[in-house]
């Protein structure tokens, strides 16, 4: 083993001779096999003037001393690893994995997963933050009623203008309710509800997160015993999946109020009419697949919001786009989602509207 020995004062020193003179230029290579053999060469070294340090290449320290009783160095051995500036270290293994970095989208993929799991793992062992759920569910349910039942009134509107005219010209005036009770219990309630709370408390659950991720706040709730997934996502997915519902049954009777009132007073379709066959074409089954809907869009939204927020990183610029595709995200979920659910609850051929005919 090829070693180098440096002295203190960038004297080196000839580990191939006893008693040879310090050499103040250059360095001197000699071979040796153990740090034994090492001390054994310091300690046939006379009259040394001043403490020496030998430093090999492997890291090894031998520090000699002088005795002032006998003229001998005294000779400790410290068997430290140090990284030698002066020497180029040896270069580390490197695998296929040891520079590739997963892309964001797929890593914030697998966190939602994990995200989504661990909560539910905490409802079902109950370890859930029961003050902040309920002022979650405030947030989500009370304050929102507002922006959605006003976007489900227009929206209901705006669909009775396109088919109600159309409907009349061909005599098909009893079947103007039972067609929007339909659209509106299946599809429209659901999709426009998430939507709606996807801008609103989607975005508010990724900008709020994402700050405290980028300020520290969920680091210093683990230092206080407090685990962020029972204290911060919890709550908000119970909250969501809620409140949905309830919205949801909410936007379907303004939705199907609006649209009756707009029929009755510009095509002249009665409203008793539309209410009759309203009743005459709904189902049980269509109610309880919107909540069904209205439960899993709110678990998208709330868990992808959640994920998107805790994930952050970059500080403002990155809350920002955190938001922004937490929000997007969640849209393309509640469409993949919907498309999912109406094709396993409504396959085949229908017969709800033979009965408003």
């Amino acid at each position: 083993m090829q070693l180098t020995f440096r002295l203190h004062s960038f004297m080196y020193l000839n580990g191939s001779t006893r008693r040879r003179s310090l050499l103040s230029h250059g360095r001197i290579h000699c071979r040796n096999e153990s740090t034994n053999r090492l001390q054994k060469k310091v300690k046939d070294l006379r009259d040394v003037p001043h403490p020496l340090m030998l430093i090999s290449r492997s890291g090894t320290k031998i520090c000699a001393i002088p005795n002032s009783k006998d003229g001998h160095p005294s000779v400790v051995s410290t068997l430290e690893e140090e990284t030698n500036t002066n020497n180029v270290p040896a270069p580390a293994i490197e695998t296929w994995f040891s520079k590739w970095s997963p892309p964001g989208y797929l890593w914030r993929g697998l966190s939602t997963l994990i995200i989504a799991g661990q909560v539910i793992v905490r409802i079902i062992k109950g370890k859930v933050h029961w003050r902040n759920t309920l002022q979650q569910l405030e947030r989500v349910g009370p304050r929102s009623v507002g922006v959605c039942l006003l976007t489900s009134a227009f929206v209901g509107m705006a669909f009775t203008i396109q088919f109600v005219r159309e409907f009349t010209r061909l005599g098909l005036n009893r079947s103007v309710g039972g067609v929007l009770a339909l659209a509106f219990s299946r599809e429209l309630s659901p999709v426009i509800t998430a939507i709606v709370v996807a801008g609103r408390i989607g975005s508010a659950f990724a900008a709020e997160l994402g700050t405290m991720q980028v300020s520290e706040q969920t680091d210093t709730l683990r230092v206080l015993g407090s685990n962020p997934v029972d204290y911060l996502v919890t709550p908000r997915v119970i909250a969501s999946c809620l409140a949905l519902p309830l919205l949801t049954l909410m936007c379907f009777t303004v939705g199907m109020a609006s649209s009756a009132l707009l029929a009755d007073a510009i095509y002249g379709v009665n409203i008793n009419i539309i209410l009759d066959s309203a009743q005459r074409a709904l189902r049980w089954w269509d109610i309880i697949s919107a909540m069904i809907k209205s439960q899993v869009f709110g678990a998208i939204v709330s868990v992808v919001s959640c994920a998107w927020g805790v994930t952050t990183m970059g500080g403002a610029k990155g809350v920002g786009e955190s938001t922004t595709s937490a929000v997007v995200i969640s849209l393309v979920g509640i469409f993949i989602a919907d498309f999912a659910l109406s094709y396993c609850f409504f396959q085949g051929a229908g017969d709800s509207l033979k009965n408003c005919m």
